[in-house]
């Protein structure tokens, strides 16, 4: 199927490597999602294989989350996304908006952290090297809001209405590569909203709720653009193969809906996980309060009954 606006077809020729082995961009993600989900059920099952506990839901969660990026980049869907800008941008909110979700609520960096295993004195193993990199200058960059948000904001306006973007839809490489931008993207955004695994930045409940809805209106005001427009705004969308009989505009109209709607999507998703994870977090330290005051006979207590006495007497 060719699509005459720059020249590529809906099946391309896969790369050609040495001794002539081929390998298709679409294998890059199918290898990565499948060595994400070995990783992670080794890691499941060290912590099992010596009696220590871990969440199902998060193990359901990761495979969730590992299973839609498979979705949208390994299978037909992809090709579609070539030459369809409403499929592109399912391509897009999901991996970049809803696959990130699901993979951060899995824990994935706890779990390394708790089944790689700790490195003899003086030497440095992948735990240390993880640790490290937790700690680091640059983790402590990436991770800001100064540089998330701005950075979330970029990824549609600065990529969409740019020369950049035909120049990376020009092949399927560059398709991959940009979905692999949106991913990183997604996840270095939402990780320090989430806060389930450890990082340079964890701010208030409050905070990270403000930090959510200061990038999410950006991605409803590109929809809209999108939506709004007279005439097509992508130009390598414009020229959609005949066969698939479909209008470039009402394509991208539909593109621009699916980016609005999306918007909401995920900021549901998170605030369900942060009013949880505050619910838990205000039980645990009423139950560590609980302990303390059974600990020191409530002197708390104590002190606060006695300073409504000494109230009383001065009245008197």
């Amino acid at each position: 199927m060719d699509h005459s606006g720059h020249g590529m077809t809906m099946d391309l020729p896969p790369f050609t490597l040495a001794r002539g082995l081929e390998f298709s961009p679409d294998l890059f993600f199918l290898f990565g999602c499948l060595a994400a989900l070995g990783l992670y059920g080794w890691g499941v099952l060290r912590l099992r294989g010596r009696g220590d506990d871990w969440s199902a839901g998060r193990t359901v969660s990761f495979v969730i989350g590992v299973l839609s990026i498979a979705l949208v980049m390994c299978t037909k869907l992809n090709d579609y996304g070539m030459v369809m800008f409403s499929v592109h941008m399912v391509q897009h909110m999901v991996i970049s908006m809803l696959s990130p979700i699901l993979l951060l609520l899995g824990a994935p960096v706890t779990l390394a952290l708790r089944a790689l295993p700790v490195a003899g004195r003086g030497s440095t193993g992948p735990r240390e090297l993880l640790l490290k990199l937790l700690h680091s200058r640059y983790m402590r960059v990436i991770t800001h809001p100064v540089f998330t948000i701005p950075m979330f904001i970029a990824s549609l306006y600065a990529l969409y209405f740019s020369p950049l973007f035909d120049f990376l839809m020009e092949s399927k490489p560059g398709h991959i590569a940009m979905m692999v931008h949106f991913l990183m993207v997604g996840l270095i955004f939402f990780w320090p909203i989430m806060g389930v695994d450890p990082g340079p930045h964890r701010p208030g409940y409050v905070m990270r709720m403000l930090e959510l809805f200061a990038g999410m209106p950006f991605h409803a005001f590109f929809g809209i653009a999108l939506m709004m427009a007279s005439e097509p705004m992508i130009k390598a969308y414009q020229d959609p193969p005949a066969s698939l009989g479909i209008d470039a505009l009402a394509d991208q109209t539909a593109a621009g809906g699916i980016a609005w709607a999306f918007s909401e999507i995920p900021s549901v998703l998170v605030l369900i996980a942060l009013v949880y994870q505050w619910y838990h977090s205000e039980r645990r330290q009423a139950v560590r309060k609980d302990r303390a005051a059974d600990r020191d006979g409530d002197k708390e207590l104590e002190a606060y009954n006695a300073y409504l006495a000494s109230l009383q007497t001065r009245g008197r």
